[in-house]
């Protein structure tokens, strides 16, 4: 229930502040540029702040008749007020020659318009209180969306690893967040602090001097250059320097540093007063520059920035509250009258798509289904088959609806025996792959009146392919006829791109019918070898993904593909000739880069999973250390690949390559055996900061994470998890 709070506390206090936020961000985001503005004009000089203030003085005082007083303002630019042959100005001037080197810069309209418009809405006191309210809101909408980052990432430790794109407005909202949320609270937090003060609610605290004029002295004098508290003191410690008004030794030197101010007798040097500024005084100070970026253009930047997220995340939440909408469950029939009860465990509601269209798919069979969540579980009349579809949470954890599934099944009672079946929602670059599926599992089989339909099932990335492979083992299973409709699972992309067939082999001149394809496209998008690229066979058909190797030299992109005996599209591309034209898009997969900083890369593949590694190694020039681990059947599966090998192992840009042969003698050798006999050398990289990465089947996968969970925890005493949250193991298998 705590996930729970802290959601829909974020909505809640999003809808209630929305209005007051946009215009506080917009009218923030122009103020950010003010800061920029000023020192665009730069009166800074380099290395005044070394100086002494006795020299910056003695400097005035030598260029100037009388001066009036000296200041330095956020920007560290030095401004004194003197009488010249012009009369009593005030300008920019350069400490070291004490020269006139600008005007005073005036706060341009369109920043006094919007600080009146940011600070009080036009409205006084009135509106000073709204804008210190939605502060205090955005303070707690920025709290529970850190909280709920880290909830998601399972740790604070996660906080910055890998997220899944499953959309743009869920994907772009946590990514800015995790960026822009720690501004934004130093933002809000300031924002309130100032409101606070605004309000007297926190008191002012002026400094008092006392000063003992009795017994001020004339003598002995000293030169002003001599005074030791000006000697004490550098440029960089000044805020501003108020000059005796007239001759009488009662006038003093009124000098106002960064953490204290100072009355200096104007003849001896003595220091008549001397105060520290009250912490109160300091925060204030420190909230202001943090509040509105004077002083440093780079913090400026970053305020900017964090503004302009502010209605993105206006944005992205509500699109992603109205999504949640759209999935609400229907029923057509009562739950007492259904032999196919479904169960849902959806964080954000993309797990309930799919069981919408899986109960869709049984109701157009004229059976009886009701949908629930988890938690909503009960002792059903009439269940006779219960089908659970969950994703999972952070690590390893519940979603949001289904928390109090456990605490339902253990105080289960019913004599009704029912088959199960549980498939699970998530993604390969989360460490607790579909944990919470295996969990629902384990506790179902233990139950005396339940029988297991089909083993758990997991669905990588939302993948329809991998959804509907599950829907035909369960309607096999049950005899029913399951026919998924994709639509109602994942929206149609209708942005394709041409690619041009340049060159490619023939399956039926390799033994694993496995060939290699050449394209080129006309488009300027960045390709990244580990991308993906949809692939549409034929009008109106689904598309098919393909992780691709993109070879800068040539700027070609390579796909390795088996075709397969019914494979609508592994056939498809088979029969292209040269110069054909194809249709697709190309999708970024970020989290299978080839590592900029490691120092090894160990590659871990199986037939066709090589295919987004023939790229990487092909433009690993810098030659990282790296080697190749790729299974086969025999060594003849080898020769698609074999002279791009030997050439790599020749100019270093593999060290080693180690094949593993299930078909070539009477032992079958498998990747994850040669894995297990290097595990010093596997563990050793790990050690030392380097990355494996693993393309190819989700069996292959699976065994290799056994071996390496193995080796991370009796060589590195730690979980593999460990190294995956560090983005130092990274798979993208099917």
């Amino acid at each position: 229930m705590t996930i729970s709070f802290w959601r829909y506390s974020h909505l809640a206090l999003a809808i209630s502040s929305f209005l007051f936020l946009i215009i506080a961000s917009l009218t923030g985001i122009v103020l950010a540029l003010e800061p920029v503005s000023d020192n665009y004009t730069s009166y800074h000089v380099n290395g005044a702040s070394s100086l002494t203030i006795a020299e910056l003085l003695d400097t005035v005082g030598n260029q100037y008749e009388e001066v009036l007083s000296i200041r330095q303002d956020e920007n560290d630019f030095i401004a004194i007020s003197a009488i010249t042959d012009h009369g009593d100005e005030t300008f920019y001037i350069n400490p070291f020659t004490g020269e006139k080197i600008g005007e005073i810069i005036e706060r341009h309209a369109i920043f006094k318009f919007m600080t009146n418009l940011h600070r009080s809405l036009f409205m006084g006191s009135i509106g000073r209180f709204f804008v210190g309210f939605a502060s205090l809101l955005l303070l707690l909408i920025a709290i529970s969306g850190i909280f709920l980052i880290i909830r998601r990432q399972g740790s604070v430790v996660g906080f910055f690893t890998t997220i899944v794109n499953y959309n743009f407005s869920q994907y772009y909202h946590i990514v800015f967040g995790r960026w822009t949320l720690l501004p934004i609270v130093i933002i809000t937090i300031t924002g309130v602090y100032l409101s606070l003060l605004r309000f007297s609610i926190i008191p002012q605290v002026d400094i008092s001097h006392t000063v003992d004029y009795v017994n001020i002295r004339e003598n002995p004098v000293k030169k002003r250059k001599n005074f030791e508290v000006f000697n004490k003191y550098t440029v960089g410690d000044l805020k501003a320097i108020e000059y005796p008004f007239s001759s009488d030794v009662e006038d003093y030197y009124h000098i106002k540093l960064t953490q204290k101010e100072i009355l200096v007798n104007q003849y001896t040097g003595d220091i008549l007063s001397e105060q520290n500024y009250p912490f109160i005084t300091l925060v204030s100070r420190v909230s202001i520059l943090l509040h509105t970026g004077k002083g440093s253009v780079w913090w400026a930047v970053i305020l900017g920035i964090s503004c302009c997220a502010i209605p993105f995340f206006i944005y992205s939440g509500f699109r992603m509250s109205l999504e949640r909408r759209k999935t609400r469950i229907k029923n057509a029939y009562s739950s007492k009258t259904c032999d196919f009860i479904i169960a849902v465990g959806s964080e954000n509601g993309s797990t309930l798509r799919f069981a919408n269209a899986f109960y869709k798919a049984l109701i157009s069979e004229g059976k009886k289904a009701y949908i629930t969540e988890l938690n909503e579980f009960k002792e059903f009349d009439q269940m006779k088959h219960l089908i659970v579809m969950t994703a999972t949470y952070g690590l390893g954890e519940s979603p949001t609806n289904a928390t109090k599934f456990r605490k339902i099944l253990d105080t289960y009672n019913t004599s009704n025996s029912y088959t199960y079946s549980v498939i699970g929602f998530g993604s390969l670059s989360y460490p607790d792959f579909c944990k919470y599926a295996f969990d629902v599992d384990s506790w179902l089989k233990k139950l005396p009146y339940t029988t297991q339909l089909v083993p758990v099932h997991t669905v990588n990335n939302q993948s329809f392919e991998s959804f509907s492979d599950w829907g035909n083992a369960w309607g096999a299973a049950m005899g029913i006829p399951i026919v998924l409709n994709r639509e109602e699972v994942v929206s149609v992309h209708t942005k394709t791109e041409e690619f041009t067939v340049l060159h490619k082999t023939k399956a039926a001149d390799n033994i694993d019918d496995t060939f290699l394809i050449n394209i080129t496209r006309e488009g300027r998008k960045k390709v990244v070898s580990g991308d993906l690229l949809a692939i549409y066979p034929k009008e109106g058909e689904r598309e098919r993904l393909y992780s691709i190797g993109y070879l800068k030299e040539t700027k070609e992109i390579q796909l390795s593909v088996k075709k397969h005996d019914r494979g609508l599209c592994s056939t498809y591309l088979d029969n292209l000739s040269e110069r054909a034209v194809i249709k697709g898009y190309l999708i970024k997969n970020k989290s299978f880069h080839f590592p900029k900083r490691a120092s090894a890369v160990i590659m871990i593949c199986t037939g066709t999973g090589i295919g987004p590694f023939l790229g990487m190694i092909d433009n690993n020039i810098k030659k990282c250390p790296s080697y190749l681990y790729w299974g086969a059947r025999n060594k003849t599966s080898l020769e698609l690949y074999d002279n791009d090998i030997k050439q790599w192992l020749q100019t270093e840009k593999i060290k080693k390559f180690i094949p593993a042969y299930s078909r070539e003698s009477s032992e079958k050798v498998y990747v994850q055996h040669l894995i297990e006999r290097d595990a010093t050398f596997i563990a050793e990289t790990l050690k030392n900061n380097g990355v494996i990465m693993i393309c190819g089947s989700l069996i292959m996968q699976k065994e290799v994470i056994v071996v390496l969970q193995q080796i991370c925890n009796e060589y590195l005493k730690k979980p593999l998890n460990h190294f995956q949250n560090k983005n130092r193991i990274l798979m993208d298998c099917y």
